[in-house]
């Protein structure tokens, strides 16, 4: 094996660990956080979960199929080629569940006032007694829950700042812990610069073409050599 293809090799099987360990962290994080907790829960819904959950399976099965294809004869590259095509398709479902989640952050205070309107008011009191908070834009608007903290309608109207009228709201805490977990996966999953899963997948996208121009550069030398009767070359 030349010192090249060694290195060439080398360079795929970092990258191809890497696109294991994008699946796994995926998939774990994507079950993991489907625990009982009140503020993750209200953060990222089951339909992001779930989004990120057939990501790591993607990105795992396309893991096992780069192993399936990287251990396949070196005269045989059909293998490295649907292991591309998977990439591509790696990438695909990467940008989807990124711009998703880009875009729901942009309008994150409608969308969370969804999610808080859904919610049944023994949650909505859990939530406002943790962060001692009332009501989601203002402290007396019509979403907010009677108990708790928010003991009675007078200590609710008592909240409103007429100058501010988030102040003592929900709305400030619930956007201040959700966006920035949000946007923390944002930057893990969506294309951006060189860094997080659409990384690794281009990364391995582009280190397969070099194993696969190599391994077709080895095998027509090695038919050339054949020819002429040697002994091989390469």
């Amino acid at each position: 094996m030349s010192k090249q293809f060694k290195v060439i090799m080398g360079f795929w099987s970092f990258v191809d660990v890497l696109l294991l360990a994008a699946a796994v962290a995926s998939i774990v994080f994507s079950i993991v956080e489907r625990k009982p907790d009140l503020l993750v829960n209200f953060a990222i819904n089951t339909e992001q979960l779930n989004a990120g959950l057939i990501m790591g399976v993607i990105l795992l099965a396309s893991w096992i199929v780069s192993i399936i294809a990287v251990l396949s004869p070196a005269a045989q590259v059909t293998g490295l080629i649907v292991l591309n095509w998977m990439l591509v398709l790696d990438a695909i479902a990467v940008l989807v569940v990124g711009t998703s989640i880009w875009f729901f952050t942009l309008h994150i205070e409608d969308n969370y006032l969804a999610v808080w309107d859904a919610l049944s008011n023994a949650t909505k009191i859990e939530i406002q007694d943790e962060f001692s908070c009332c009501g989601y834009f203002m402290p007396n608007d019509t979403t907010a829950a009677i108990g708790g903290f928010c003991q009675s309608q007078a200590f609710v109207d008592s909240l409103v700042n007429a100058t501010e009228t988030t102040d003592n709201a929900c709305i400030t805490y619930l956007t201040g812990f959700g966006e920035p977990m949000l946007n923390q996966i944002f930057t893990l999953v969506r294309i951006s610069a060189t860094y997080g899963f659409m990384a690794v997948v281009v990364c391995l996208f582009l280190a397969t073409l070099c194993v696969v121009h190599t391994r077709r550069e080895k095998e027509r030398f090695r038919k050339i050599d054949l020819k002429r009767g040697g002994g091989g070359f390469v």
